[in-house]
């Protein structure tokens, strides 16, 4: 059995950055447990994302249950299981979210999490590239964010469009204000994903009080009473334990974390024992308050004889050509993030910031994004602030059985209001007249969709996430908190919860910037105890 100082467990968006900052003083020996593998070939290509999300060899696979909500299907959960985490298989795009976001988590009795708190952590984490105000942007920080660096006919046809029905033109939508329609900024520089395993883990690797374990599962904590003082995983089989002197962080993501509590007894009673896991602490919020971004993809044919999309330039013979631009300029197909353009948006007056947003992908893609041989623009919607919520618990008693995930997708009426709002905004951007020759045919949901109940029908019959989940071990001091401010579990000692499941609320944003920031500030809150 080796003992460290502090364990972490899952080297993703927040753990890769817990691993590299408790590590930093050489008096600190730390282990970080990730179960899955060091890396993938596609992890460094950005497009490569689109071979990533149904790869068993770098993601979780995980399905959300049949609900009504959805049209009874199960609806794909990618997540990372690599270093890096999901930073090493998503879409690499790069949004914090608003400050309202920030302030609403303080304004819960979260101290230290209103923006202006927490925008100090976001700039000394980034090193940005792009035309934004120091105030609000970092140069000098380990994860790298540049502008992206796409340009086109189709680009400049939807900025004029927005324009043409009052959404504005912005540089910078993580600066002062997210309204507006933007190039989206991403974590790739010099044509690779920057992923946290690149940023903070790959610098760090030479330290010897760091010790990166992959392919290790972590099955449980191991517990003292109400102190956590170590962990017990496997690795090819063979089964070990590590204790930790100060503490075990759980930075497993809105899935694996709760999941992880409830196998080492940490949750709902009743729930526990009727999978056969003895209660050692009854906590009642894990696992609830899970929610994502549910987001229609809608579609447009675009005239093949423009020649304006990847489905014209980027299939057969012609992705040779790709490959070339790529590796000569690192632009084009391959140096895509998930979608190059976005827009925040107001769905009703009176609103004092967006509450939907819009991405645009220049192609049409049919299953695991394959190139579909029609032209066209797919265009993705939601609320950003969804208040449905649903939950995650485990299945068994077994660590090796994925947990049940039920979204509970458009419980909440607002979240139908906005999401319906959001498309016929889509639809007036996709018929401006900057649009007209361009995105010909709506092909889905096609224009003879129309009513609210039509287009709610569709949704849920259609509609994926946008793979953010959180919540699942929100932070609060509320009967239903499972971390306080501090990210320290309620009632334990040795033990906090550091990543996306901690967020009391959705951020208006992609998750994996705040996800990172989560990691920089639960690190600050843990070295500054050590001191104490």
């Amino acid at each position: 059995m080796e003992t460290y100082d502090y364990i972490v467990v899952g080297a993703g968006s927040a753990g890769s950055v817990l691993a590299n900052r408790l590590s930093a003083d050489p008096k600190y020996k730390v282990l970080v447990l990730e179960a899955g593998r060091e890396s993938h070939p596609w992890s460094r290509v950005p497009v490569g994302f689109a071979k990533l999300i149904e790869n068993p060899a770098a993601n979780w696979l995980y399905a959300s249950e049949p609900e009504a909500s959805t049209g009874n299907r199960r609806v794909p959960v990618p997540r990372g299981k690599l270093l890096g985490g999901s930073s090493s298989i998503n879409g690499m795009v790069f949004v914090r979210g608003q400050s309202q976001d920030y302030d609403t988590w303080a304004q819960l009795g979260n101290r230290g999490w209103s923006y202006r708190e927490v925008l100090p952590i976001f700039r000394d984490m980034e090193s940005y590239q792009g035309d934004g105000d120091d105030e609000y942007r970092g140069r000098n920080g380990p994860l790298k964010v540049t502008e992206n660096i796409e340009s086109g006919p189709i680009y400049d046809a939807l900025i004029k469009a927005a324009g043409e029905v009052g959404i504005r033109y912005t540089k910078d939508y993580n600066g002062a204000s997210q309204d507006g329609i933007g190039m989206t900024q991403a974590t790739i520089r010099n044509g690779r994903r920057m992923s946290t395993a690149v940023c903070y883990l790959d610098p760090a690797r030479s330290r010897p009080n760091l010790t990166i374990q992959s392919q290790a599962l972590t099955e449980c904590l191991l517990l003292d009473g109400k102190r956590c003082v170590g962990v017990r995983y496997t690795v090819n089989g063979q089964q070990r334990e590590a204790r930790a002197v100060r503490e075990v962080v759980v930075s497993a993501g809105s899935i694996n974390s709760p999941q992880l509590l409830e196998l080492s007894g940490i949750g709902q009673p009743d729930l526990l024992q009727g999978v056969g896991i003895e209660v050692r602490h009854a906590l009642k919020g894990v696992g609830e308050n899970l929610r994502d971004h549910y987001s229609p993809r809608m579609k447009w044919t675009v005239p093949r004889s423009l020649g304006l999309t990847y489905n014209d330039h980027g299939r057969g013979v012609k992705l040779v050509w790709q490959a070339l631009k790529y590796a000569l300029t690192n632009k084009g197909l391959l140096g895509l993030p998930a979608s190059p353009i976005r827009a925040y948006v107001r769905t009703r007056a009176g609103l004092d910031a967006p509450d939907a947003a819009i991405s645009w992908i220049p192609f049409l893609a049919g299953a695991n994004f394959k190139l579909h041989p029609d032209s066209g623009v797919t265009a993705i919607t939601n609320i950003l602030r969804s208040e449905s919520t649903g939950s995650i618990h485990v299945s068994s008693a077994s660590p090796n059985r994925p947990p049940a995930i039920r979204f509970n997708f458009l419980s909440a009426r607002l979240d139908q209001e906005v999401t319906l709002e959001a498309m016929r905004i889509t639809r007036r951007i996709m018929t401006a007249p900057s649009m007209k020759d361009i995105a010909t045919d709506e092909i889905a949901p096609g224009i003879n969709i129309d009513s609210d109940d039509e287009l709610l029908d569709w949704v849920k019959h259609n509609a994926e996430t946008t793979y953010h989940p959180v919540g699942t071990c929100k932070m609060g001091s509320d009967p239903m908190a499972v971390v306080d401010d501090q990210l320290r579990v309620h009632g334990m000692q040795g033990l906090r919860v550091a990543d996306a499941s901690i967020m009391p609320t959705l951020t208006s944003s992609n998750t994996n910037a705040p996800s990172i920031m989560i990691g920089e500030k639960a690190s600050r809150m843990i070295l500054s105890d050590a001191r104490a």
